[in-house]
């Protein structure tokens, strides 16, 4: 009996550690960060602690559920890439079935949370999140136009909109400047990441900028977007969101990633370490800026946009 409850119990482990990994942690984990810095933006210092964490639990579900859903969607193409053959979903450890009704039922679960607890502006960033990344990206853009990661970035860009109105309940300056900062730095984060994993994205015939139109294209592009992103991030403290510190950060930030960036176009470089650690740094940007802006929050008067307002 002893040597069957082992067994039992390590097939038990091993089954909730595929549902673990079909969730993607790595992203949640990282979106965690982003809505927690809008959220915290928002209250400026007077937290409601059960509010925060019903909209970390919330939408930490949808954007779980949304990333099982795709999963699901890209089980052909997961299959061709190096990096993503082993994902339970390809191997077979989750069936297609197991995993659409997985996925579904956390979904419903985080936007019945987000519905319950929050308020209708977050809850419709949340909802918009998610149909574009599963329903537009996921199932036709991806595959099919080099323009998908920039639809792809407006969902990953949702996140800390959803923190910021889920203490707010409306549309502001400050809301519309995280939705354009976090999309803009998900272009060159991404770009790098489709130039270090080239050959997976070519071989499953992915039409990221890298491969259909080249890495010199792809390389300016880089150049150009951390430049915009550059310039976006320091309107928050322009507008009064913010204070000095997150100005100093975000230029510190900002310059150090645009000059790594120029470094692709000197001679003989490695573009494959070039790339990597592009993106490295590029996580290190998004989540120094995040905490910087939970923290560095000035009291200003919100100026809502009337048409998304409660």
């Amino acid at each position: 009996m002893r040597i069957q409850d082992q067994f039992m119990s390590a097939r038990l482990k091993s089954t909730v550690r595929s549902y673990v990994q079909v969730t993607k942690p790595g992203i949640i984990m990282g979106n965690l960060i982003s809505v927690a810095g809008g959220f915290l933006l928002a209250a400026k210092g007077d937290v409601n602690w059960l509010l925060m964490l019903v909209t970390l639990l919330g939408l930490s579900l949808v954007v779980a559920s949304g990333c099982v859903i795709n999963n699901c969607i890209d089980r052909d193409i997961d299959g061709k890439m190096q990096r993503t053959r082993h994902r339970v979903t390809v191997t077979g450890q989750i069936s297609l079935r197991s995993a659409m009704i997985f996925g579904v039922v956390i979904g419903v679960l985080g936007f019945a949370m987000l519905g319950i607890f929050t308020n209708s502006v977050a809850l419709l960033f949340a909802a918009l999140g998610y149909l574009v990344y599963v329903g537009v990206y996921s199932l036709y853009m991806k595959r099919n136009s080099v323009y998908g990661t920039l639809v792809g970035s407006i969902s990953g860009a949702v996140p800390p909109v959803v923190g910021y109105c889920a203490v707010t309940g409306q549309l502001d300056i400050a809301a519309i400047i995280l939705l354009l900062m976090f999309s803009l730095w998900q272009m060159p984060h991404s770009y790098a990441i489709a130039i270090f994993r080239f050959n997976d994205y070519s071989a499953a015939k992915i039409p990221v900028l890298p491969v259909a139109s080249g890495i010199t294209k792809a390389k300016l592009h880089i150049v150009l977007y951390i430049a915009v992103f550059a310039l976006v991030s320091a309107l928050l403290p322009l507008a009064g969101y913010t204070g000095f510190t997150f100005m100093a950060v975000t230029c510190a930030t900002s310059l150090w990633w645009l000059a790594m960036a120029l470094q692709g176009y000197r001679h003989g470089v490695n573009l494959q370490s070039w790339a990597r650690q592009l993106f490295g740094f590029s996580i290190i940007t998004i989540t120094a800026l995040s905490v910087t802006m939970a923290l560095d929050f000035q009291l200003v008067t919100q100026t809502p946009l009337a048409l998304l307002t409660h």
